[in-house]
């Protein structure tokens, strides 16, 4: 452990000490105290990531059973999750759509019929990232289109027609738009993108209601699409000033990138068909249910997954995929669901949630507007400094006794802070996609600072808004109000 982790890495357990043996306050229980302490050594290791926010995720199954916080059986149970499995199904579906290069053709074919114009190029590329990143990890996305978008830059460096620097103000802008779209895209789906399964799981740990892949889709895709439209105005005619309308030579080299793809594989229209049918299943889940009742997001992902092991490919003796190649999935960011799983079930059968809830009372005069303002600015530049999975983890069980407390519908709380998990966008370590695309050498700290902070700001006033406006109409709730089927 290097030493900037060091006070860190100490800090989590002296306060653990210190708060499981001296800090009592009237309507804490023991139980609760006990919840409290280990969730305080947890997020500070989080945040400033002592170890890796997968490994810090696995103290609850030591630390909730010692000190009386939860069973070992609650507490590991919460490790297998249904939505992990769901997430797992989203997994394996995006693996066998890299492995046969799915994805590679989706993206090309996108930025070629949008057009070879520099402002059309970069739309381009961030349409065709976004939709990529609402299957695939974002990480994965961006790394799949960061070798895209340099092809398409020297292009247009070695061309004799290209205005001086042109090329170099053309990389920041699509090496920031690539990040930027793969976080924004993340935010349509559930499994787009980890906060927003953290969410849904969270919730029905909490409540017992799930919000299922189609009634987030209603609320995500918007937002996804509306950032997505902003973002590329703003970077395209604000952030960056092109001299030159028309891409020299860009038009050319698309051709060669999609030339080199050749005739559709027999594997990519198999996977295509598992895809298509799986997003059409998820989308549609609540209508099929009058048919087959039992049917659940998580059986769909499954099910989907279960396909493509089982469908050959024209390898002998091969399909779609295989199970060594399965095993790539990031197991990492299931254990830390699980994590997050098993602390919201600590808040819970604690009665931790309601204290914390009752300590916030003072909140309930501010309005609504406010409340919403003041949390998703505080999240957008937490996630900043720290992974957005971890953050989302930390607060969600914290915001539903406030909501409870303050008489407005959790999802108020809950749903702007995990959207707003998924907009930092100032700093290379804010998210694995501004880290990629910095690792480009187009672009410095302060290019990412400079036009990061426009888009935190430009998202934290729409996100606010739509929340605000929005989710209430669209999910048939009224945010003001808790509901009284929430309480337990």
């Amino acid at each position: 452990m290097n030493f900037k982790k060091l006070i860190p890495g100490l800090l989590g357990p002296i306060l653990f000490i210190v708060i499981l043996q001296y800090f009592h306050p009237e309507g804490l229980s023991k139980q609760a105290n006990a919840v409290l302490a280990c969730t305080v050594w947890i997020a500070i290791w989080w945040i400033f990531e002592v170890t890796n926010i997968a490994v810090t995720a696995l103290l609850p199954i030591i630390l909730f059973p010692l000190t009386g916080a939860l069973p070992i059986k609650p507490t590991t149970a919460s490790y297998g999750h249904k939505y992990i499995f769901l997430y797992m199904g989203g997994f394996i579906l995006a693996l066998t759509i890299e492995k046969w290069n799915l994805h590679k053709r989706i993206a090309i074919n996108i930025i070629s019929v949008l057009g070879a114009g520099i402002s059309k190029i970069i739309l381009g590329f961030m349409v065709a990232t976004a939709f990529m990143s609402m299957w695939i990890s974002n990480t994965a996305t961006t790394v799949m289109m960061l070798p895209i978008g340099l092809a398409i830059i020297a292009q247009l460096k070695d061309h004799p027609d290209t205005v001086e620097d042109e090329h170099a103000m053309f990389g920041k802008a699509l090496m920031l738009a690539i990040a930027y779209s793969a976080s924004i895209g993340g935010m349509a789906t559930l499994f787009g993108t980890p906060p927003n399964l953290v969410l849904t799981g969270i919730v029905q740990e909490l409540y017992g209601v799930e919000i299922g892949f189609a009634q987030w889709f209603t609320f995500g895709l918007p937002i996804s699409c509306l950032l997505l439209s902003v973002c590329w105005v703003y970077l395209t005619r604000f952030a960056f000033k092109f001299k030159l309308d028309e891409f020299p030579g860009g038009a050319t080299e698309i051709k060669r990138l999609k030339d080199n793809l050749g005739n559709w594989s027999t594997e990519e229209k198999r996977v295509l068909v598992i895809f298509a049918l799986t997003a059409f299943f998820l989308i549609f889940r609540q209508w099929f249910q009058n048919f087959v009742p039992k049917l659940d997001d998580t059986i769909i992902a499954m099910t989907a997954g279960m396909l493509l092991f089982l469908t050959p490919s024209t390898n002998k003796g091969e399909t779609l995929i295989r199970w060594k190649e399965a095993v790539k999935m990031p197991w990492g960011i299931m254990i830390l669901f699980g994590g997050g799983m098993a602390i919201a079930a600590g808040f819970q059968e604690s009665g931790l949630a309601q204290w914390i809830g009752s300590q916030f009372e003072l909140l309930q005069g501010l309005p609504m507007l406010l409340l919403l303002f003041i949390l998703i600015t505080s999240v957008n530049f937490l996630t900043e400094i720290t992974s957005n999975l971890a953050t989302t983890a930390m607060l969600l069980p914290i915001l539903a006794p406030i909501a409870l407390s303050i008489g407005v519908h959790p999802y108020a709380l809950m749903v702007a802070a995990t959207v707003a998990a998924s907009c930092a966008f100032m700093l290379p370590v804010a998210t694995p996609p501004n880290a990629i695309v910095f690792g480009s050498g187009y672009l410095t700290i302060p290019d990412m600072f400079k036009t990061g902070i426009w888009m935190n700001v430009i998202s934290i006033v729409l996100l606010t808004l739509i929340v605000y406006l929005v989710l209430g109409p669209l999910w048939g709730i009224d945010l003001s109000v808790f509901p009284e089927a929430f309480r337990k």
